[in-house]
């Protein structure tokens, strides 16, 4: 695996997401990690419309039916297996997806680029 470690699946739990930080200062990448069963979903944490983080409060991400990423600034909702504007300012966007590996393990890993 060439990712770079963010926490094991199982500190996801499922139907809910997590906020991460790689790097720092001007290489510093935010990202979301979004759980549905045994699979996770990377997207960087920045709302298509405005480029806002989607969280106001850490780790909130999630529609308050838990059916959908939302964005705080807008109320955008983003399907989490996709990352595809569904409703909001930026209905037909997405978010920009980041690869993802579960290893065996259980260690979920994102690969940016550079």
């Amino acid at each position: 695996m060439t990712g770079r470690p963010l926490c094991r699946i199982g500190d996801i739990p499922d139907g809910e997401a997590r906020g991460f930080s790689l790097g720092e200062g001007r290489s510093r990448v935010d990202i979301l990690a979004a759980r549905r069963g045994g699979a996770v979903f990377l997207y960087r944490n920045a709302c298509p419309h405005a480029g806002t983080p989607l969280d106001w409060v850490p780790d909130r991400f999630m529609s308050p039916d838990g059916i959908h990423l939302q964005c705080a600034t807008h109320g955008a909702l983003f399907r989490v297996e996709d990352g595809y504007c569904v409703a909001g300012p930026c209905a037909g966007r997405s978010l920009t997806p980041v690869p993802a590996e579960i290893g065996s393990d259980g260690t979920v890993r994102a690969t940016l680029p550079g």
